[in-house]
């Protein structure tokens, strides 16, 4: 891997092409999480190998390169959140409350969570994914989505909320409505 690197660095075509092809899955699957579609989530990885490839000099071959890449692809989807942000009115969602009967979450599949997460609105979607997944705090989501600690902690509870809802209207149509 670190002679792939080291062609990177050197901006050899194929050495770029063969860490593209290497890591792409990898970066698709985070960005997927951040992204309303497949095709959104491959223009950021187009736009996070860009990134790496620019800023490869910046990479410490002490730490592992998998990290490093899946920092550049959560900030890549985060750009992509700050730019779809600006194109977009705020739209209310309404939330149905769901029954309370018990949920199949254990029958989904991991297409259909990542489904369900990408019909989320794009701040609910940032915020679930980097707090449920990746794992960050709410400072240090405030920090990267320029969002107060009050709205980052909000937007997770409304995510959770709508899919708790989504999930409520896949047992109604898995199971039929109940008397």
């Amino acid at each position: 891997m670190q002679l792939l690197i080291q062609g990177c660095k050197r901006n050899d075509r194929d050495s770029q092409r063969l860490l593209y092809q290497h890591y792409y899955s990898y970066a698709l699957s985070i960005c997927i999480r951040y992204s309303r579609t497949v095709a959104e989530a491959k223009e950021v990885v187009n736009d996070g190998f860009m990134k790496v490839f620019s800023k490869i000099d910046q990479y410490n071959s002490d730490s592992p390169f998998k990290g490093w890449l899946r920092k550049i692809m959560i900030n890549a989807s985060i750009d992509q959140y700050r730019k779809e942000l600006k194109h977009q009115h705020k739209e209310s969602l309404t939330l149905v409350h769901a029954d309370t009967q018990p949920l199949a979450v254990s029958n989904l599949s991991h297409e259909e969570l990542i489904g369900l997460i990408q019909k989320l609105s794009p701040g609910y979607r940032a915020v679930f994914n980097l707090f449920v997944i990746d794992g960050f705090t709410h400072p240090e989501i405030g920090k990267m989505l320029k969002i107060s600690v009050g709205t980052s902690k909000s937007n997770l509870l409304k995510a959770r909320e709508n899919l708790r809802s989504m999930l409520g209207e896949m047992n109604k149509i898995s199971y039929g409505k109940t008397n």
